[in-house]
C-alpha cells in the first residue's frame, strides 16, 4: 500500500529560492512540452507526420536554467502531462491538459528517492536533492519506505511536503456491520441506523469575515491602481491578500478535519459501507445550491471513504447515481414517485408506514448495497 504523510518544512532563503526556482522550471518544462505535443498533433492532421513525444532533455540546450534545478522533478512533470493526457481521452468530460500559471494559488513539484536521496535525517531535517537539509516539523515518524516527496507553496506562504511511502497496513478488526448512508445538506449524512450527522457549514461561519476581508482587498487594489503602483509591490495589498488566503486555509482544515475523522470511524465501525454516488458537476449548475455543495464536500467524502477501505481491507459499494432512493418504500417497496426537496417525511400509501425521507433512504441505500454486493460475488 502507499500513504502520504505531510509535514511542514522551514526552508532558508536560499533554500526558499532554489524550490522556486524548480517551481518556474517544472511550471515551464510542462508547458513546452505541452505546446510541442499540440502542435505535433496538428501537423500529424494536416501532413499525416508521426506524432511526437516531447522530453525535458531536449529543452536543456535552449533553457541552460534547467540544468539547476533536480532532474527528477522535471521527469515527473513529463508524467504528470502524460497522466492529465490519458485521463482525457479515457474521461473526456474531465477537459483538456491545461496550461500552468504562475499565479495558480499552489504552486509544487514532485522528486522520487534513487538510493536515499530522500531521507529523515536527526529527527528535524530532510535531505532532498539539489539542497541543503531543510527544517522539517516532525510531527510524527512516516513508516515504511519513502518513494517519492512533493514540495508544495501554498497562497500563505507556507511550505509543505507530502512523503509518499510503500507499507503494510494491517486490516481493522471485523465488525460484521453493514450500514447505509444518504448523503444531504440539512445534515451531512443519516445513516441507515438512524444516526444523523450535522453539517458543519465550515464556509458559511465565516462567509461574513470572508466578504469584509475581500472588499478590503478590492478597496486597497482600487488604492494600488489610482496611485500607479502593480499589486506585487502594494505591501498593504499582500498583507490583505495573505489574510484572505490564512481564512481560506482555516475553512479547508476544518473541513478536512472533520471527513477524515467521520470517515476513520465509519471504516472502524463498519465493514460494509454503501454510499449513494452523486452528480455533483449537476447538482451545482442549480445557483441557490451551489455555494452549499461545494461547503459540504461530498465527493472529498465518498474519496476518503473509499481509499480508507482499500487500506484497512473493508468495502465501500457505491450505489448508481439514477437509484430511486427517495421514492422507494423501505418497508414493502412501493414507488411512491418522485417528491419535492420540501416534503422531509411521508406516509406509504401501499403499507401505511410513516417514513423519515433521508433515513428512508438510507436504508434503500443498504439494501441496494447489499444486492450489489452479493451479485458482485457470485459473478
Amino acid at each position: 500500500m502507499l500513504k502520504a504523510f505531510k509535514y511542514r518544512l522551514k526552508p532558508t532563503t536560499q533554500q526558499a529560492e532554489l524550490f522556486a526556482k524548480t517551481f518556474g522550471c517544472v511550471r515551464k518544462v510542462y508547458n513546452l512540452m505541452l505546446h510541442d505535443r499540440i502542435e505535433s498533433y496538428k501537423k500529424h492532421q494536416d501532413t499525416g507526420e508521426k506524432i511526437k513525444f516531447p522530453t525535458p532533455a531536449q529543452y536543456k540546450h535552449e533553457f541552460l536554467f534547467l540544468k539547476e534545478v533536480d532532474s527528477l522533478a522535471l521527469a515527473n512533470a513529463q508524467l504528470h502531462l502524460n497522466a492529465a493526457y490519458r485521463q482525457f481521452f479515457q474521461q473526456p468530460a474531465s477537459g483538456f491538459p491545461q496550461w500552468k500559471s504562475r499565479k495558480h494559488p499552489v504552486q509544487s513539484y514532485t522528486t522520487n528517492n534513487q538510493h536515499g536521496t530522500i531521507a529523515i535525517k536527526e529527527g528535524r531535517y530532510l535531505k532532498l536533492p539539489k539542497t541543503e537539509p531543510v527544517r522539517i516539523k516532525l510531527h510524527r515518524q512516516p513508516q515504511g519506505v519513502i518513494k517519492s516527496a512533493t514540495i508544495s507553496l501554498t497562497a500563505c506562504g507556507k511550505y509543505f511536503v507530502s512523503l509518499l511511502c510503500e507499507m503494510n497496513i494491517p486490516p481493522k478488526p471485523k465488525t460484521g456491520s453493514v450500514i447505509g448512508i444518504d448523503l444531504g445538506l440539512t445534515n451531512f449524512a443519516i445513516s441507515s441506523d438512524g444516526v444523523k450527522i450535522p453539517n458543519p457549514r465550515t464556509l458559511s461561519k465565516t462567509a461574513v469575515t470572508l466578504a469584509k476581508a475581500q472588499r478590503k482587498l478590492s478597496r486597497r487594489a482600487q488604492h494600488a491602481k489610482k496611485d500607479g503602483r502593480p499589486l506585487s509591490e502594494s505591501r498593504n495589498y499582500q498583507k490583505q491578500r495573505i489574510l484572505i488566503a490564512k481564512l481560506h486555509e482555516k475553512v479547508s482544515n476544518q473541513r478536512n478535519d472533520f471527513l477524515n475523522k467521520l470517515s476513520t470511524d465509519l471504516i472502524n465501525n463498519h465493514d460494509v459501507i454503501s454510499v449513494e454516488s452523486l452528480n455533483v458537476k449537476g447538482l451545482v449548475r442549480n445557483h441557490k445550491l451551489a455555494r452549499s455543495l461545494h461547503d459540504v464536500s461530498w465527493s472529498s467524502f465518498i474519496s476518503k471513504l473509499t481509499y480508507k477501505a482499500a487500506w484497512y481491507g473493508k468495502q465501500v459499494v457505491q450505489v448508481e447515481r439514477w437509484f430511486p432512493s427517495s421514492q422507494l418504500c423501505s418497508a414493502c417497496g412501493h414507488r411512491g414517485g418522485k417528491k419535492a426537496l420540501r416534503i422531509r417525511e411521508w406516509n406509504c400509501p401501499s403499507c401505511g408506514i410513516h417514513h423519515d425521507r433521508d433515513l428512508n433512504a438510507s436504508l434503500n441505500i443498504r439494501a441496494e448495497g447489499l444486492r450489489l454486493l452479493q451479485g458482485a460475488e457470485t459473478l
